[in-house]
């Protein structure tokens, strides 16, 4: 009788094993199939997209108007972020610089840092937070409302009159944002040095100067770039392929956020390690 027991409790346990096993296997199935899924949605709609811009396809009053929406909109909230995340960064570092007799490097350090990777990285996310569910948003309602069918059935392509424009317009206004987030950073972080550690503004721009070039300005704008795309590219992915109504067009902004973020962290560690690796 015990051995009947036995039998069966490991006919169970084995049993939930394999539930187990099979549902796991089924939940990477489902996910390796969504990554090819999106990558080959997101490559056909980068190539349309490219060959509407090659042939000149451009709606330049629409791309304005996205200019203010998408990048004037957001300068607020990206000096915002900007200023304070300086301001954090020279608090953390100036006083223990100071401690170790190297405050004169200070100034050096905080733009080096702003430049490279705070100013172009945190504009794309704060700009990624508002505008990429934005597009989703508003591409995934045209969708579940059967606007997007209905500029085809007229002939007009969806690529050329709602991705396009806000592409360009965030590829003209993400860098200049990446900008006005370096000087802002830069400008925070030397007035918490100067309050907190003592240290001269003469100071703290001389060793910017010094530690800081013009090249990794540009290389700091090129991401940012890349960046625009990503955004834009990922919302209007997310917006145009929305199901399920109401419901679907949440589920899609709330989608293209999440990719957009990880796929900024993820770009900006493969740029960086290949534009500075050698420097």
């Amino acid at each position: 009788m015990a051995n009947v027991l036995r039998e069966v409790e490991d006919s169970q346990a084995a049993q939930a094993v394999e539930r187990v096993s099979v549902g796991v296997l089924a939940s990477i199935g489902r996910r390796v199939t969504y990554i090819l899924e999106f990558a080959g949605g997101f490559s056909l709609l980068m190539w349309d997209t490219v060959k509407t811009v090659a042939r000149l396809r451009i709606r330049f009053g629409e791309t304005l108007n996205q200019c203010y929406l998408l990048g004037y909109q957001s300068l607020i909230i990206v000096l915002l972020t900007s200023l304070f995340t300086g301001m954090v960064f020279s608090l953390e570092s100036a006083l223990t610089a100071v401690q170790y007799g190297f405050g004169s490097f200070v100034g050096g350090i905080v733009s080096f840092t702003v430049v490279r990777e705070l100013g172009p990285m945190l504009s794309a996310v704060v700009v990624a937070g508002r505008v990429c569910a934005a597009i989703a948003a508003e591409l995934g309602s045209m969708e579940v409302t059967e606007q997007i069918e209905a500029l085809k059935s007229l002939g007009l392509t969806p690529v050329r009159f709602l991705v396009v424009p806000r592409l360009l317009a965030l590829m003209i206004m993400l860098p200049l944002l990446a900008i006005f987030a370096d000087v802002i950073g830069v400008y925070g972080g030397q007035w918490i040095a100067q309050v907190q550690a003592h240290i001269s503004y003469t100071d703290f721009i001389s060793s910017a100067r010094q530690t800081v070039g013009f090249e990794d300005v540009v290389k700091g704008l090129f991401k940012s770039l890349i960046f625009a795309i990503v955004i834009v590219m990922v919302g209007a992915y997310h917006g145009l392929t929305t199901t399920g109504g109401a419901a679907g067009v949440g589920k899609s902004a709330t989608s293209a956020v999440v990719t957009c973020i990880i796929l900024i962290f993820i770009l900006n560690f493969i740029m960086s390690y290949f534009l500075y690796a050698g420097a």
